[in-house]
């Protein structure tokens, strides 16, 4: 059993509170992301989690069993971390093989377990090499196969693929997801990478200020974020935010755009009149032939390789990005018109930032409190 349960964990240094009430519940074979911005507490919550660091407050929970005052050595835990930690005297092997010289493993089960996962890998060609002799992929897999190869029951992935080129960790992006499976762990897994969170999370773990504000499968998490600043972090181009005060008429809940009716769920009748903001994702934005939907003005254009991107001007000149796939037909200057799905439509309070739910204020609000 490797299911992992946190509960009002609390970490302090001096008088600073860098985990505040940390609640967290990860099924037994499933993967998590511990997401947020640089400085959140996400080191320091897989320190506790491994016994490397001793909370003040709270348990630490393991297959059911608390593990809060078990040795770091005792818990069956792997530990992969952002800056490779490499024995730098020892060659890839014994690198890899050093948990198990630990638990006292023969030689051949040594050699048989290193083989193993480096071959999974596709590090088993630098096995002599020592960490200056290899790449940053090379010592980024050889931290990450120390971490698999004596199985453990959990494995705590302290941003592993931060200082790997672009290429590598696109790869990584599309392999780990079938590594961490065929391990079988309940996994943590760290970044500050909203595509990694997105590609390899069952779940998503957002945590700012020592919290965790949301936790959601990624599509929760993309599409109804719990706060503007979570809705800003996942995405590019970023989200639309627009100014609105929903308002009503037999016709149900709406918000007004370019002199334009936006429909809003109905649920949200109890906002009307409010200061609220709009969120629209650029890619649930279209373009129309159609001389309906919302009037814009074509302002700019920016090409990628699998998208193109317009940014858009409204009657009362606010600014609107619209995303769509490359070659996709668009007008290229003057005036258009855009079409926008109600159900992609996120209302947030203005003051508190805050998701507004239909019928009812926000779980978000009690999320971030």
């Amino acid at each position: 059993m490797s299911h992992i349960k946190l509960k009002n964990l609390v970490k302090r240094f001096k008088d600073t509170e860098v985990l505040s009430g940390i609640d967290l519940d990860v099924p037994e074979g499933s993967t998590l992301v511990l997401f947020g911005p640089s400085g959140a507490g996400k080191t320091v919550l897989l320190r506790c989690i491994a016994g490397a660091v001793e909370q003040d407050d709270g348990e630490v929970r393991i297959g059911g069993e608390d593990v809060t005052d078990v040795l770091p050595e005792h818990r069956g835990i792997g530990m992969a971390f952002q800056n490779f930690a490499l024995f730098p005297h020892m060659d890839a092997f014994d690198n890899i093989a050093s948990p198990l010289t630990a638990c006292g493993k023969t030689a051949d089960q040594i050699r048989a377990g290193v083989d193993t996962v480096a071959r999974l890998l596709k590090i088993d060609h630098v096995l002599t090499h020592t960490p200056k002799a290899l790449s940053n992929g090379q010592k980024q897999r050889t931290a990450l196969a120390r971490a698999l190869v004596s199985h453990p029951k959990v494995l705590l992935l302290d941003d592993p693929l931060r200082n790997v080129d672009a290429k590598l960790r696109f790869e990584m992006r599309l392999e780990l997801p079938r590594l961490l499976a065929d391990q079988g762990a309940t996994v943590i897994y760290v970044t500050q990478d909203y595509r990694e969170a997105m590609a390899l999370g069952d779940r998503i773990a957002v945590l700012d200020g020592g919290r965790i504000i949301q936790n959601g499968t990624p599509e929760e998490i993309y599409r109804r974020p719990a706060t503007i600043n979570i809705a800003k972090l996942f995405g590019d181009p970023t989200i639309n935010l627009l100014d609105v005060v929903p308002q009503s008429d037999a016709s149900g809940v709406y918000a007004t755009l370019s002199d334009c009716r936006i429909q809003l769920d109905p649920g949200l009748s109890g906002n009307v009149g409010r200061e609220c903001m709009l969120g629209l994702r650029p890619e649930a934005l279209s373009f129309t032939t159609a001389n309906e939907g919302v009037p814009v003005t074509i302002e700019a254009e920016t090409p990628f390789n699998e998208k193109a991107v317009t940014l858009v001007t409204t009657l009362r000149k606010r600014e609107i990005l619209v995303s769509r796939p490359a070659e996709t037909p668009a007008p290229a200057s003057g005036t258009a018109h855009i079409t926008i799905d109600p159900r992609d439509a996120v209302l947030f309070d203005r003051q508190t930032g805050v998701r507004l739910d239909p019928n009812g204020t926000s779980h978000a609000a009690e999320k971030a409190a």
